[in-house]
């Protein structure tokens, strides 16, 4: 009998923060938990409302969506990612970024003998993916420096969880040429692209300067979880080659990977709306800043950070140490080397609290 697929996972890691939450949790004041990028603000009404209205729906829903959603998703991406001339063929929603990340691999037909590649600091799923479909891992810091052969899948994330890193219109032009050049499939998780802060502003693969026009080998993955505090709905989509979404939208059609059909009509009102993402943008800017310049003041270095919803930051020492003095004010962040060796001397503060919470976080780091 094989061994249990579980076995050939690592161990799950927010587990062993359970000693330090119930530490930061008995501060008389309460727990600040800024570990996990979970929204906290309200689903916006003109979501909420689309839900409402689509709730009687007796009938299955399809993999593929409805064409209104198609719609939405191929207008959504030409206005703000600068793609063009996109069809439904360049679309497929998914349910949730995650499921996708860490299927990807498995849907795509990889196995023993395929390599992945991913950032060498990055989102775990990326690895756990891999690991679900048997194939090779290759973390990478620049992946052009990766040797092509046998890889069949490279994770491109700008801007970064954890780091905010944002890589550059160049970078990407370039990365994308190799990757062509050998054959490699390009899925680039895009889920943070509208919270660019400074520097670089986060640009898509598809955007005609990066891919020149064309989408062949590109994927774009987008998710409404951040963007419209919509984690709880599990919206997401890919954008991009139409030949790797037709062999995906077969897949998924077998597997039963629907989005629920309320959701989808919430997604469509949700693109459709601009002003509510400008208002959680600023929600985010406002915790944002005092956040940042409390951490600077109690002795941290915020590193990257240029998007996103997370300050990567160092104090120069284990990321656990940090994380239990942390604790001990209690306040609860995320250690760097969930995402990576790389990461351990960092921790990741998230900005997804409420605006009480987060100022007294600033309280207790200036106190």
């Amino acid at each position: 009998m094989r061994a249990p697929l579980s076995q050939s996972l690592p161990v799950f890691p927010w587990d062993k923060l359970k000693p330090y939450e119930e530490t930061a949790r008995a501060h008389p004041d309460g727990l600040v938990d800024l570990s996990v990028g979970t929204p906290v603000d309200p689903v916006p009404a003109v979501v909420r409302q689309a839900l409402t209205g689509a709730a009687d729906s007796p009938g299955y829903p399809t993999v593929w969506g409805t064409a209104a959603l198609r719609d939405a998703l191929t207008g959504w991406a030409e206005r703000r990612l600068g793609a063009r001339g996109l069809t439904h063929g360049n679309v497929l929603p998914v349910v949730g970024s995650k499921e996708f990340v860490a299927w990807a691999p498995v849907q795509l037909a990889l196995g023993a003998g395929d390599r992945v590649a991913y950032p060498r600091l990055a989102y775990p799923t990326y690895e756990v993916g891999a690991r679900l479909a048997g194939a090779g891992l290759a973390p990478y810091d620049d992946p052009t420096e990766l040797d092509p052969a046998g890889l069949r899948l490279l994770w491109l994330n700008s801007p970064s969880n954890p780091t905010g890193a944002v890589l550059a219109k160049d970078e990407l032009v370039r990365i994308v040429a190799w990757a062509r050049e050998h054959g490699v499939l390009v899925l680039s998780d895009e889920c943070y692209l509208e919270l660019g802060w400074e520097g670089h502003e986060p640009v898509s693969v598809l955007h005609p300067d990066v891919c020149g026009g064309s989408y062949e080998g590109l994927v774009a993955v987008h998710s409404l979880s951040k963007r419209s505090n919509l984690a709880g709905y599990r919206s997401a989509f890919l954008a991009g080659d139409p030949d790797v979404l037709g062999e995906l939208l077969k897949v998924r059609k077998h597997g039963g990977m629907m989005v629920p059909a309320p959701v989808q009509a919430a997604t469509v009102a949700a693109l459709g709306d601009d002003a509510h993402v400008a208002e959680q943008r600023a929600r985010y800017a406002a915790r944002r800043g005092p956040l940042r310049a409390a951490l600077e003041a109690d002795g941290f270095r915020v590193e990257h950070s240029e998007a996103g919803l997370y300050l990567w930051s160092t104090r120069d020492e284990d990321c656990w140490e940090t994380v239990g003095h942390l604790a001990q004010r209690g306040i609860l962040v995320a250690p760097g080397d969930f995402y990576g060796e790389a990461g351990a001397r960092h921790v990741r503060v998230a900005l997804t609290a409420t605006d009480e919470r987060i100022e007294a976080a600033v309280k207790r780091l200036h106190g």
